[in-house]
């Protein structure tokens, strides 16, 4: 079914909607779609007050999105229940009677992505808002050549997260302003890029940055990183962005952090030139014997620590300390995302 004549249905289904009587404040008159997500199909809806609604069916453990609650549009979860049939749905509302033209042509988008993605239809529901949201967003500054780098790095451990937990993405809390790029609680995840072709020496940001969770563990991945064109052995930076949103199973949740990090996907035809292979991968769990400078090590020895805006460099160059082994690294992982569940 096209475009045109998903908008002829819905229209004529709410219009129908409109002409029975009114129920209850709390009722919904209902109208099931020819499209469906995994065997259930979307219902276009109308309420007491005669707002539009349309319905997206959901697992009955899942959470909705929060954050959309008005003027214009509110989402939440909505159950649905009569003597057959029992199910939960993502409810998408339009609260202002005017824009029913506009919200007739996102609900239109929204069929469409169900349609393409049926096995996970809220993600496709997030992916069409996220679009139209991001329609009123203006572009950000350009990423400096470290900043990408940097971000690249985080996004190699983003997606590896993601691999193992699609849910994962609230792990990522750099872009939030937490001292550790990834958390989780009692395990964090501090992310060091560099496009030096000699040495290690990540800069530090801070007295805390080094410090782990109180009794967690944290460590420190290390990338080098080589900027190149497009070949075979290097990955393209907006490539390992879309993979991220891919494995993702909140577009938009994860759009925000990657706007917070400086990268919008309207800034994409900015860096589709920009490749890195990386040469060195090497992860460290930062332990006592760790170089570093931590405020929590000056009060243990009994200075004051009155310093503010510290930055310096760490030296990791040698053998010592020993990075963590493969193994280790992925159960750094593992007790990341199980601290999350």
């Amino acid at each position: 079914m096209n475009d045109d004549a998903l908008r002829t249905l819905v229209e004529e289904r709410w219009t129908a909607l409109d002409a029975e009587q009114t129920t209850s404040e709390r009722r919904l008159r209902v109208s099931q779609l020819p499209v469906a997500a995994k065997g259930e199909p979307l219902v276009v809806a109308v309420d007491h007050d005669a707002h539009r609604h349309l319905l997206v069916p959901i697992h009955s453990h899942r959470k909705v999105r929060p954050g959309l609650d008005g003027p214009v549009l509110r989402l939440r979860r909505r159950t649905l229940e009569d003597e057959e049939t029992y199910q939960t749905y993502a409810d998408l509302a339009c609260l202002r009677d005017d824009l029913s033209d506009l919200f007739t042509e996102l609900c239109v988008d929204v069929l469409g992505a169900t349609t393409e993605l049926s096995e996970n239809p809220v993600k496709a529901l997030y992916r069409v808002l996220d679009r139209w949201k991001a329609l009123f967003r203006t572009q950000g500054t350009p990423l400096g050549p470290d900043q990408l780098a940097g971000l690249f790095g985080e996004l190699m451990v983003l997606n590896r997260i993601l691999e193992e937990d699609s849910s994962a993405h609230w792990l990522w809390r750099g872009p939030e302003g937490h001292r550790h790029d990834f958390s989780a609680g009692a395990t964090a995840i501090e992310v060091k890029s560099s496009a030096v072709s000699e040495g290690r020496r990540p800069r530090i940001h801070g007295l805390d940055q080094l410090e782990a969770p109180e009794g967690g563990t944290l460590c420190l991945a290390w990338f080098r990183l080589q900027r190149t064109t497009a070949n075979s052995s290097s990955t393209a930076f907006v490539e390992l962005a879309e993979r991220a949103l891919r494995l993702c199973d909140d577009e938009g949740a994860l759009l925000e952090l990657l706007a917070g990090a400086g990268y919008r996907l309207s800034d994409a035809d900015h860096y589709h030139d920009v490749h890195f292979a990386v040469s060195e991968e090497r992860w460290y769990r930062v332990g006592p014997d760790f170089p570093g400078l931590t405020g929590r090590a000056l009060k243990l020895a009994g200075l004051s620590v009155s310093a503010l805006d510290v930055e310096y460099s760490i030296d990791l160059s040698g053998e010592i300390p020993a990075p963590l082994l493969p193994a280790e690294v992925s159960q750094v992982i593992d007790n990341m995302i199980q601290e999350s569940a």
